[in-house]
């Protein structure tokens, strides 16, 4: 049988996201990272430093000058996707998508058509899924005996560092974007259903006093498949002096059985008389890159090769979409909304 050649693969978008995964791909032992790109020249010329391989302002010119190129993963601001993967997909690349595949039904709308002429392997990067507690969590559940799921609660939420200075493109984005794509995708894996309706209501007091015209918090019911609720709770309105950037609780709620995770304790808590200290575990010193984002590059780079992985793909990525413009359809109107 004949081998499968490695994938040759490219990074549009160099932030905080599309540099750990380009990190991810050139410690790969069987993938070759090729090329990256962003418009920010700092950033480009930091991650062609770092990474070993030529930097282009867009996925436009990466393309032109590598036409090896097999596969890109998409890590450009959220609002950003169309473009980049449409571009990608019309030469015929594979794709991982940084969530959510898009902020508008539109946007998903054309990254689905131009995919359709290609059929290529797309996965969107739900990465919870690759959480070991969520994966136990859902093995029981497939399992049986933990009963019929009644309603799921999840509050993922962010510190202001997160809109007022890691993100420069916040006020075109809002808690329901930036976080309940991961809550969502997140609860209908879970549970195997899916939102048919949502209502929600939000908050915009301090942000906009701060000259970034989002949302402060939001919360959204939805109304699933299966006749049960998910309640997501988001806000990036936390004080700084939360022990990390995020906090994020979980809970699953059946007729016989209840489910609870706290996420963001991740890490070792000391106590000395200088106070308390959280301290977020870190990597082992061997100069590589760990943890769930890498396992998920791993899984993409396995299924370019062949391999079978239940990874979350177009449809899921599309789903999610629908349901958080329908967030904020009902933020507007002040109406429940079908999804």
């Amino acid at each position: 049988m004949e081998e499968t050649a490695p994938p040759r693969l490219g990074v549009v978008g160099c932030g905080i996201r599309g540099f750990l995964f380009a990190t991810a791909i050139r410690q790969h032992p069987w993938a070759e990272l090729v090329a990256v790109c962003d418009p920010d020249p700092e950033v480009r010329e930091r991650a062609e430093a770092a990474l070993g391989v030529p930097g282009y302002a867009d996925a436009e010119a990466m393309l032109s000058v590598h036409p090896e190129l097999t596969a890109a993963v998409i890590a450009t601001p959220d609002f950003a996707h169309r473009d980049a993967a449409v571009g990608c997909l019309e030469r015929g690349l594979d794709l991982m998508i940084e969530k959510p595949l898009a902020t508008t039904v539109a946007d998903a709308d054309a990254i689905v058509a131009a995919a359709g002429a290609t059929d290529p392997k797309i996965m969107i990067a739900f990465e919870n899924r690759w959480n070991p507690r969520f994966a136990e969590l859902r093995r029981q559940l497939a399992a049986g005996g933990a009963g019929t799921v009644v309603n799921q609660v999840i509050n993922l939420n962010d510190t202001i560092f997160v809109p007022t200075s890691m993100l420069s493109w916040a006020a075109r984005s809002s808690p329901a974007w930036f976080l309940m794509p991961h809550s969502l995708d997140l609860a209908c894996w879970l549970s195997d259903s899916w939102p048919v309706s949502v209502f929600a209501r939000g908050v915009k007091r301090v942000l906009p006093g701060l000259g970034v015209d989002t949302w402060d918090a939001i919360t959204a019911s939805f109304t699933m498949a299966d006749g049960s609720v998910t309640v997501l709770n988001s806000q990036w309105v936390l004080p700084t002096s939360m022990p990390a950037v995020f906090d994020f609780r979980y809970e699953l709620n059946t007729d016989t059985t209840s489910f609870r995770l706290n996420v963001s304790d991740s890490g070792v808590t000391r106590y000395d008389d200088a106070g308390g200290q959280w301290v977020q575990l870190g990597h082992p010193g061997d100069g590589q890159v760990r943890g769930v984002p890498v396992d998920m590059i791993g899984d993409f780079i396995a299924v370019l090769g062949g391999a079978e992985r239940d990874v979350p793909g177009l449809q899921a990525g599309y789903l999610i979409t629908a349901a958080i413009e329908a967030v904020h359809t009902s933020l507007a109107t002040g109406l429940p909304q079908g999804i």
